[in-house]
C-alpha cells in the first residue's frame, strides 16, 4: 500500500483550561495512532501550543501524550515537519532535539510523489494585519526573547497564557466566518505565489476554517482547520489530495472539491 501525507494544524494545547486540553489531547494522539502506518510524512503546520516558551532548564508543563507520540513516530524513521505558528513561535530547540522532527518557522516549498506544494502555517501572509506583523517581528528578535527569558516561569507563562487568552477571545468571532475568496487574506497570498511561480498545492493553518480554494492559474490552497471545533487534515496519496474530518461533520468552505483537492 502506498504512504501517504499527512497535514493538520492548530490544537492550541493548553487552552482554554488544562481539562478540555487534555481531552483534545488524546483525541489528536488517538488520530496519530490510527494513521501512523500509513504515514510517509507528517506535516505538523503550528500552533500546536497556545502559548509556549524554552526556558534554558525549563519547558512548559504537559503534552506529555502528545510529545511522547511524535517523538514514537519519528524514532519510527518516519519525517516529522513542525512548523511554529503564531502562538508558538518561541519553541527553539527542545522539540526538534528531544522528538527528533525538523522545524520551520517559515513556508517551504516540497515536491511530493512528483506535484508540487507549499506548506507553512500562515501567519503575517497576505495584505492586512499590520499590527501582528509589526508584533511578530518584535517577537522573533533577540532582544526580546532574552528579556522575556529573565521572567521566573511561573509569572512569565502565566502572563502570555492570559494575553494568549485574550486575544483568542478577540478573534474568535472572525476565525468562524468565511470572508469569501476574495477577502481571505492567506487565499489572496496563495494567488500572488501562484502568478509568481505556480505550485499544485498550497497547505496553510492558522485560519481555523477548513477550506478548499481554487486558484486562478490551476493551483489550490488547502486550510487544515483545526482541532479545536472542526479536527481536519488533509491527506495526499501521492495522486489525490483530499480534507478529511476525525469524528464530526464541517462544513468545508471554498469552491474546491475536498474529496478531490
Amino acid at each position: 500500500m502506498a504512504k501517504k501525507y499527512f497535514f493538520l494544524s492548530d490544537f492550541h494545547l493548553g487552552a482554554p483550561d488544562p481539562a478540555s486540553s487534555l481531552v483534545r489531547e488524546r483525541k489528536i494522539v488517538e488520530w496519530l495512532n490510527a494513521f501512523e502506518d500509513e504515514m510517509e510524512e507528517l506535516f505538523i503546520l503550528g500552533d500546536v501550543f497556545d502559548f509556549w516558551f524554552e526556558y534554558k532548564k525549563a519547558v512548559p508543563r504537559g503534552y506529555v501524550r502528545l510529545l511522547g507520540k511524535i517523538a514514537e513516530i519519528s524514532d519510527r524513521g518516519i519525517p516529522v515537519h513542525f512548523f511554529t505558528g503564531n502562538h508558538d513561535m518561541w519553541i527553539f530547540d527542545y522539540i526538534p532535539s528531544e522528538l527528533g522532527v525538523t522545524l520551520h518557522r517559515a513556508p517551504i516549498r516540497r515536491t511530493l510523489a512528483g506535484k508540487t506544494f507549499m506548506i507553512g502555517h500562515g501567519d503575517g501572509l497576505g495584505p492586512g494585519d499590520h499590527g501582528y506583523k509589526f508584533i511578530k517581528k518584535v517577537f522573533a528578535s533577540k532582544a526580546c526573547q532574552w528579556l522575556f527569558a529573565r521572567f521566573h516561569p511561573n509569572f512569565g507563562i502565566g502572563l502570555a497564557d492570559y494575553f494568549s487568552s485574550k486575544s483568542r477571545k478577540a478573534n474568535r468571532e472572525q476565525d468562524a466566518v468565511f470572508l469569501g475568496k476574495e477577502n481571505e487574506w492567506l487565499a489572496i497570498y496563495c494567488e500572488e505565489q501562484d502568478a509568481a511561480k505556480p505550485t499544485e498545492y498550497y497547505l496553510f493553518g492558522h485560519r481555523h476554517l477548513p477550506m478548499v480554494i481554487d486558484l486562478e492559474r490551476g493551483g489550490t490552497y488547502i486550510n487544515t482547520g483545526d482541532w479545536i471545533t472542526h479536527f481536519t487534515y488533509a491527506v495526499f496519496d501521492g495522486s489525490k489530495m483530499k480534507l478529511k474530518s476525525y469524528g464530526t461533520s464541517p462544513i468545508i468552505h471554498g469552491d474546491g472539491d475536498p474529496e478531490n483537492c
